[in-house]
């Protein structure tokens, strides 16, 4: 294999973070149901991956709803006797080793190098044994029931909130869209508009709103908006009589901020941005005059 010619590190730092873009982070997941059917991410042979490894191929599965945890090589796929199909893209993962080398002094050193290479999920790739594909757990019908006025101040800001079986909720800003689980698969209500909040929030961001994708676009921004919308979540839910889940909040945000902390202001700016996106909520529900329920 060619040596790379990209920056390997920013190329698996920018894939996570589009795979985590495309749907909720699936460490917040108050709903019942998967998208993929284990754990950890296997190789060919069924050896789990490790460090990195995990989390680029965890957060691919989860944006691309894959249920297999088999992830294979082009080559590894045919010599199976299976197919890739056309069109299917391959996530890169990172071989890590060491080599030896001789210096100038004459002296053995170990060099440690890391390369990367390409491979695809077995939900990808057609004609494989039936061992590499894995069902998915279905969602459980909990019984949980929406709350009228709950549904009409989300409904009373105008944004396109689509409710499938698919176990996922995310913001598609392509489509302007909205997905959310059904209702009747989380464990209770509170966790339904909780999450409808945080992807509510990230709604308010788009063009034709507070433009705040466009001020903060770049890749690395991301963290930022999701500390934008949790934190909108927690204050739209105390607003709207609902109980916040702080410890998970706290969590994800502690997280987060562990990943910025060369920008100390940083949490400062996402809360004074969850202020405005909620602020711009309010006002929508005013303008159609939306009453809140004692």
């Amino acid at each position: 294999m060619a040596a790379a010619t990209f920056d390997l590190h920013q190329q698996i730092t920018d894939q996570l973070m589009q795979a985590i873009e495309a749907g909720c982070p699936p460490w917040r997941k108050p709903w019942t149901g998967s998208s993929k059917g284990a754990s950890l991410p296997l190789r060919h042979n069924g050896e789990p991956y490790r460090g990195i490894n995990i989390l680029v191929l965890w957060s691919i599965a989860s944006a691309k709803g894959y249920t297999s945890a088999r992830w294979l090589t082009f080559k590894q796929a045919k010599e199976l006797g299976g197919n890739v199909r056309k069109g299917e893209k391959s996530a890169t993962v990172v071989k890590f080793g060491t080599v030896e080398k001789e210096d100038e002094n004459g002296e053995e050193k170990v060099i440690p190098y890391a390369k990367g290479y390409r491979v695809f999920n077995a939900d990808q790739i057609d004609g494989l044994p039936a061992e590499y594909y894995d069902i998915p757990e279905p969602a459980a019908d909990l019984g949980t029931e929406p709350v009228a006025h709950l549904d009409a101040f989300f409904a009373a800001t105008g944004a396109k909130i689509e409710a499938t079986s698919k176990p996922r909720a995310y913001y598609d800003i392509t489509k302007d869209l909205i997905h959310m689980p059904l209702i009747q698969t989380f464990h209770n209500a509170n966790g339904y508009y909780g999450t409808l909040a945080h992807e509510l929030t990230h709604w308010t961001g788009a063009s034709t709103r507070l433009a705040r994708f466009e001020r903060f676009s770049d890749r690395k921004a991301y963290a930022f908006e999701e500390l934008i919308a949790e934190i909108g979540n927690c204050i739209l839910s105390v607003t709207l009589g609902l109980t916040p889940d702080f410890a998970q909040s706290g969590a994800y945000i502690e997280g987060w901020l562990a990943a910025m902390k060369e920008d100390k202001k940083a949490i400062f700016r996402a809360a004074s941005e969850a202020q405005k996106a909620v602020d711009f909520i309010y006002a929508l529900e005013k303008h159609v005059g939306y009453v809140a329920a004692e």
